[in-house]
Parts: structure tokens; sequence; C-alpha cells
């Protein structure tokens, strides 16, 4: 009997929630005219825009687009069903709303961050992103979470590993955001020349200037322009964009840098070229000498040395020849 009466009461709130039987299911009905009129809109949409324009960057834009609006109305068609009246449905609104962000914190977290992303762009597809910790090309931006290619980790200068990273959009509120070619598509590059200390290092760092220059003309002047369009949008104050060779003195010897403009996504292309044409050019300089590490014995007596050859002879004159154990 008590669970009769349990369950009596449960039917009478679900009807004075709900309605009678006969509005539920007329509400399902409506539900599911409501989620197939949508998700054949969609279809439809996709189809036209595939049809239309072989552009991946426009095909992805309307297809975030397009997701967006479905979800938006879709949530807002089915509300009015459910739920009648405007203070209802506000009420109804604030409940979901409140149980959501206090369950799903993390979800939301990204959902603002996606917010975040489409409205201030502190990223774009395409671009080449350090967040945190992870880099990587920008080849998604779902609601959730931002999709990339991953760049560095085991591979050196800037190149693909091939991985793709699913980073939560939530991570631009707490890390920060390195963009490699928002605003000026440049960035500096720095080669490093070891030479010991009696090399010509005057007459090297001629070379490497005139290297320098000869290959970085071009891409000077296309960062110039590239520079004039970024400054309209960020204070970016670079008085200078040729190549420059700075000197310094280690303990291995002198340390030329050669510093100099290139694509974010030709680093180590720009590497190659500049390396081979430096290695040809010290090629022809006997004078100019590449530091790397050895070991030197300064001072050592005429003696010792002899001690050493006399040892190593007796060595050999105690070594049997081949064969005699089998004699």
């Amino acid at each position: 009997m008590i669970g009769k009466e349990i369950l009596e009461r449960l039917l009478g709130w679900v009807q004075e929630g709900l309605g009678p039987a006969h509005a539920v299911i007329d509400k399902i009905l409506w539900s599911i005219v409501i989620i197939v009129i949508l998700s054949v809109s969609r279809f439809l949409i996709d189809r036209a825009v595939r049809r239309r324009t072989d552009d991946p960057q426009a095909r992805y834009r309307w297809r975030s687009s397009v997701r967006l609006i479905v979800i938006v109305t879709g949530v807002f068609l089915l509300g009015n069903v459910w739920v009648e009246g405007v203070e209802a449905l506000a009420t109804f609104v604030g409940l979901v709303a409140a149980a959501l962000v206090f369950v799903l914190k993390e979800p939301i977290s990204n959902l603002a961050g996606w917010f975040f992303i489409v409205s201030w762009h502190p990223y774009r597809m395409g671009d080449r992103v350090q967040i945190g910790n992870i880099y990587g090309d920008v080849v998604d931006i779902r609601l959730f979470q931002t999709v990339l290619i991953e760049i560095c980790t085991w591979v050196e200068a800037d190149q693909s590993t091939g991985r793709i990273v699913h980073v939560p959009n939530g991570r631009v509120f707490l890390d920060s955001v390195h963009n490699y070619t928002q605003g000026f598509a440049y960035i500096w590059n720095e080669l490093m020349v070891r030479l010991t200390f009696d090399s010509d290092w005057q007459r090297a760092k001629e070379i490497l200037t005139r290297v320098a220059h000869e290959r970085g003309a071009e891409v000077v002047e296309a960062a110039r322009a590239d520079l004039a369009e970024a400054s309209k949008e960020f204070l970016i104050q670079y008085r200078k964009l040729t190549p420059i060779v700075y000197t310094s003195v280690r303990e291995f010897g002198i340390l030329l840098t050669v510093r100099y403009l290139c694509r974010s996504r030709a680093r180590r292309s720009s590497e190659e070229e500049l390396w081979e044409r430096i290695l040809e050019a010290f090629a022809a300089e006997p004078s100019i000498r590449f530091a790397y590490p050895t070991t030197r014995f300064v001072g050592a007596p005429d003696s010792l040395w002899a001690d050493i050859r006399g040892e190593q002879e007796r060595d050999s004159t105690r070594r049997p020849a081949i064969g005699d154990d089998a004699k």
C-alpha cells in the first residue's frame, strides 16, 4: 500500500509538471520533428557549401557557424515545447545553468574559452601557437577544445611531429598563448658559429655578414611591408630588420651569432641555406677554424714523451706473434 501511494504521488507530480499523458506525447512528437528538421537543414547546408567552394577554411567556417546556429536554435525551440510561459522558461534555464556550472565546471570553462577565442581571436585557424608548453599549428577550433598538429617535442627547428593534440579551450584563461603568425608573420632566428681563439674572426664576421645579407634581402623587404600592416593593430616597433652579427667570447673560443629574420615555418630551411653558404665560404679561408671539444697537453717535458714511447715499444716486444701459441 505504501508503494502504491508513493507511485500515485510521483505520477501526480509528473502530471502537474508536464500535463496529461496526451500532452506529453505531443511534446515528444514535436521534439522529434524539431530535431529532424534541424538535422536535415544542417545536412543540406553542408552539402550546398561543399558543392560551391573547395576552400577548406571557408568550409570549416560554414560548418562551425551552422553547427552553432543549430545548437542554439534547438535549445530554444525544445525549451519552448517543454516549458510553458516566459517566466517558467527563464526559471528552467536558470536552474539548468546553475546545475551545469556546479557539476560541469571544466566543460563550462572550455565553452567560455571557446567564446573568448572566437570573439577576441588570440589565435585563428592556421596559426602557429604555443599554449603553455604545447606547440602546434591550429587545424580546428571546437566548442570544448582546440585541435593542433604538434611541432617541436623530439623534432628540432619547429617542424611537425605528425601527432594531433587536443587542447581544452579553458587553457587560454590559465596559460599564456604565444602566436607565431598573428600580426607580424616573421620571427627572429639566431645561428651560432664557434671559432678558435687563433682564428681570423674579423674575416669570419665579414663573411657571415655578407652571407646573411645576401640571403635575407628578399625576406627583409617582405617583412617590412608586413610590419607596416601589423603596426596598424599592434604597437610593434622594429628599427632594424636587416641581419646582424654579434661577437662574444666563451670558454671554448670566439662566438659569432648571426641574427636574422625568417618566416615562422622556415626556421630549418633558412638555417640549412645559411650553413651551406657559410661552410662553402669558410672552406676557402684556412685562417678560420671551427672550435670543437679537444684535449691539449701543454708544457709536458720531453722525458715524459720518451718514457711513453719506450713503454709502448716494450709492450710491442712482449706481445707474441700470431701463431706462437700454436707452436
